[in-house]
């Protein structure tokens, strides 16, 4: 990408995408093509060919997409599959309808099998039955990665795919009931702590592990990636480490200062097992994560305390 190319965030105002936006002006881009969901609804095919049609981007990185932890994807299950396959399908035909240079789209490891091996490489893809709670979010996000391959291979366009392991970060969803399971736990212990509660329950029985990475090496991953990355198929992005939700908890409560106990809601599910990205295939191409999850944790803490009220 030079300075001059035209760049179209998709969500730009998410986690990741603002993220994004951040990484590229520091590196001196600032020729960007935005629109947030009231300017433009990506669901809809005819908006986004006209913006794609008045702003010509070069380049596109496509975050936009409805996204939520277990108790949404359970809910809104419709939604999360028609939505996320509409954006998808609008942006990337638009994309080379109008002759965008290379797009990166960003996926998510609830494609991969609820019983794969660990870690998971890029070729376990469809190779066993998907995680039956997240299932529809995962099979809009399949079906992304199959769109970006064959218009790749039938037109020619440079379109890659990029999988990333479980975010936190700045902007964030702290909502109590739709956030992921890191701002959930924040929430939880921090409004514990406030109202001086004597424990805070945590779903399942706390020993599914998750790996977690924070927003901002994504972001520098995406802009790494968009420059020495040109592949089909996808590319995962993660730390290569894991961490039982239990000790999560325990990590929140050490940060927040919560010094009340720890229950378990064993009604409620744990979702899969384990999920741990093999980043072997990144590692390779020169790039590492570099924020360590207890600095990373923190310092979202501090940002966000004094906002959840």
């Amino acid at each position: 990408m030079n300075k001059q190319d035209k760049i179209y965030i998709a969500g730009h105002r998410g986690m990741v995408g603002s993220a994004i936006v951040r990484r590229l002006e520091q590196e001196g881009f600032d020729n960007f093509a935005l629109a947030d969901s009231r300017q433009l609804d990506l669901r809809n095919q005819l908006e986004t060919n006209e913006f794609f049609r008045r702003e010509r981007p070069d380049y596109v990185f496509l975050a936009a997409a409805k996204v939520g932890g277990i108790h949404a994807n359970k809910t809104y299950r419709a939604e999360f599959l028609y939505d996320n396959l509409m954006i998808e399908a609008n942006v990337i035909e638009a994309a080379h309808q109008y002759g965008v240079k290379k797009l990166l789209r960003l996926g998510s490891s609830t494609i991969y099998p609820k019983l794969a091996l660990q870690p998971m490489k890029e070729d376990y893809l469809l190779t066993g039955l998907l995680e039956p709670t997240h299932e529809p979010y995962a099979i809009a996000k399949i079906a992304g990665i199959k769109l970006c391959d064959t218009y790749r291979s039938q037109y020619g366009c440079n379109f890659i795919s990029l999988t990333p392991t479980n975010l936190y970060g700045p902007n964030d969803n702290y909502h109590p009931e739709n956030s992921h399971v890191l701002p959930g736990l924040i929430r939880k212990f921090h409004t514990a702590k406030t109202n001086d509660e004597p424990f805070v329950t945590i779903w399942g029985t706390g020993t599914q592990r998750r790996e977690l990475l924070h927003v901002d090496d994504l972001a520098d991953a995406c802009f790494f990636l968009m420059q020495h990355y040109d592949e089909a198929g996808f590319i995962n992005v993660g730390t290569g480490h894991d961490i039982a939700i239990l000790e999560l908890a325990q990590l929140v409560q050490r940060i927040v200062g919560f010094n009340g106990e720890i229950r378990h809601d064993l009604d409620k599910p744990d979702g899969a097992p384990r999920k741990l990205l093999d980043v072997g295939k990144l590692t390779a191409l020169g790039w590492k994560a570099k924020i360590s999850l207890e600095d990373g944790v923190r310092a979202v803490y501090e940002e966000v305390k004094d906002r959840l009220t």
